[in-house]
């Protein structure tokens, strides 16, 4: 039986809400999967048209085709406080502790000179498990883009990588980590300084356990989505090519290259960059987990060479 878009989006509406709101919730990849029918999230848009020479033995035509934009939820990005405890259960055991990276959590013994507000979470970047499913619902809306990622690859996991995540070599030396102001998520001008993008480890100071997950998340998206980074990962970039035009780097602050869904602790059916207003639901357990969705723009071939397109947004 094949469903309606709207019995799809009904459903997976359904399925986000009816898990446990409970502060300390993990999940599962069934959820992860039900939670990429999102409308608000894909962002389907008609952009322009593209333009292509078609040649028949009878002679050669201009032939168009849409060109259309949206967003695909490339990534589960989690953010958790101990080895091996990503709230993501089935990939969990891919962020075992291992001779250089074990343990982990906050940096505090309760003695009263210790810098308690210091924050560790490990990160972990994998390919989310969407793929057919999401497919079949943005082709629901017409021709559909494909993401830069594989279901269930990990591209990105700071267990493996324990001389940059865990002691900031080199980055903690970068202008950006020694300049205020120059990367990061929120402003110094505002009361909604989160936290810096660099060095991107896996510490920061930030009392609020939600935002510091928030943060170090937009460290692992920021690290995944460029090339030559001095981490140990697999960047999440697709090259371009004719009537292809792929996502490039996250940003903080800026939507349009990037945005995240919340998975847990509280599960949410729209998308937005950080800082965000949503709930900042701390949970019990220190783990967090979000889909990161970035943009895409595609046509499809209508011709054996590509001309070009014109876009009206």
């Amino acid at each position: 039986m094949k469903l309606s878009p709207q019995l799809l989006r009904s459903f997976s509406l359904a399925a986000i809400f009816s898990l446990s709101f409970s502060a300390s919730a993990a999940i599962n990849s069934a959820a992860i999967i039900a939670s990429s029918l999102s409308p608000q999230c894909l962002e389907y848009m008609v952009v322009g048209v593209c333009y292509w020479l078609r040649c028949t033995p009878f002679g050669c035509k201009v032939k168009t085709s849409t060109k259309v934009r949206h967003f695909v939820p490339d990534a589960v990005v989690s953010a958790y406080s101990d080895t091996g405890m990503n709230p993501w259960i089935e990939m969990s055991p891919l962020g075992s502790p291992n001779p250089m990276a074990q343990a982990g959590n906050d940096g505090t013994t309760n003695h009263i000179g210790e810098n308690n507000i210091a924050k560790f979470k490990e990160a972990d970047v994998i390919g989310h498990p969407g793929g057919a499913t999401f497919s079949h619902f943005a082709s629901a809306s017409g021709y559909a883009c494909q993401g830069a990622t594989l279901p269930l690859v990990p591209y990105f996991l700071s267990a493996l990588d324990p001389i940059a995540w865990r002691y900031g070599i080199p980055e903690s030396v970068y202008p950006e980590a020694l300049i205020p102001g120059m990367r990061e998520v929120g402003s110094l001008f505002t009361v909604d300084l989160w936290g810096n993008v660099y060095p991107r480890s896996g510490f920061l100071h930030q009392p609020n356990d939600y935002k510091a997950g928030a943060v170090i998340a937009q460290r692992a998206g920021d690290i995944t989505t460029r090339v030559g980074q001095p981490h140990v990962y697999l960047p999440m970039r697709a090259l371009p090519y004719p009537g292809y035009w792929p996502a490039g780097e996250l940003r903080e602050g800026l939507p349009f290259t990037g945005k995240w869904q919340e998975l847990t602790p509280i599960p949410s059916p729209s998308c937005s960059a950080f800082p965000n207003l949503g709930m900042n639901i701390q949970s019990q357990d220190g783990g967090y987990a979000w889909a990161l969705w970035r943009p895409y723009s595609c046509c499809q071939r209508r011709g054996q060479t590509f001309l070009g397109s014109t876009d009206f947004l």
